[in-house]
């Protein structure tokens, strides 16, 4: 196995999973067993609770410390990325616990029945607390902006991600964030930096603002109006859920994608 340390990061802003090569990590997962997609598996989060977690290496350009994991569950073997506490360089603006926030964006994403962002659970692993978060095994050549020139058919799982960073107040939505599976899913990635209480969007999903939001996504939005999930608010603090609850309502009342007026609201880098 990878000698890897936790605090030993590189990179200036959120963590990142953009799908480069993990660092010195060997993979043996086929001697272990049958390496698992996630359409494949009945019950991800299961395995991610109760997998046996082994680290294959390192994720580089990483502000915080990212692994690759192996993760065992009798003859089944899937891949996870997990984010320790221990590893994480909080802001001054976003304390520490920032893997609590990747565990907040996956329940409210299934809470609002939006499906974008992968199984991600909370669990002890080598390097102590963290989140584990089931790896999309993504085409990694393509990121947001070759796939919305190129794939109109997508368009509406970029909306629905849209909608997604706005009520989660995503400070971090990269072109890279955006992973596209072998089945063509949609996939957000990195939401270590959501649910500030002050208003913080930066997004590169910027193409909708003055679009009439479909009126199915307006009801998915109003779920988190109408019935505030309380497994998001056990992670957040009050302030942040009132923000959260807020912009929900704006959104669904308001009808339409917003438009950046002062074109500054994008992430840096935006790759």
């Amino acid at each position: 196995m990878t000698d890897v340390h936790p605090g030993d990061e590189a990179g200036t802003d959120g963590a990142t999973e953009d799908g480069d090569e993990v660092l010195d990590g060997d993979d043996d997962s086929s001697e272990q067993g049958v390496e698992l997609r996630i359409d494949h598996v009945d019950n991800p989060v299961e395995h991610l609770l109760q997998g046996e977690i082994e680290v294959e290496g390192r994720m580089p350009y990483s502000s915080n410390a990212t692994f690759l994991v192996n993760l065992t569950l009798g003859d089944q073997v899937g891949k996870g990325i997990y984010k320790p506490l221990r590893g994480e360089r909080p802001l001054w603006d976003f304390p520490s616990g920032l893997y609590q926030r990747e565990v907040a964006a996956y329940l409210l994403s299934e809470a609002m029945d939006l499906h974008v962002i992968p199984p991600t659970v909370e669990r002890e692993g080598p390097f102590g607390v963290g989140s584990l978060q089931w790896f999309i095994d993504a085409r990694f050549e393509e990121h947001y902006f070759t796939l919305y020139e190129a794939r109109e058919d997508l368009h509406d799982q970029f909306r629905n991600m849209a909608a997604f960073d706005i009520v989660a107040n995503n400070t971090d939505r990269k072109s890279g964030h955006c992973l596209i599976d072998n089945d063509d899913r949609i996939w957000g990635i990195d939401q270590g930096l959501c649910f500030s209480a002050e208003f913080k969007l930066r997004t590169v999903i910027w193409e909708f603002g003055g679009e009439s939001i479909a009126p199915e996504l307006i009801a998915k939005i109003q779920r988190v109006v109408d019935r505030p999930p309380l497994d998001v608010a056990a992670l957040l603090d009050a302030d942040e859920i009132d923000a959260m609850i807020e912009r929900a309502s704006m959104l669904a009342q308001g009808g339409m994608f917003p438009i950046d007026a002062s074109g500054q609201r994008y992430p840096w880098p935006m790759v």
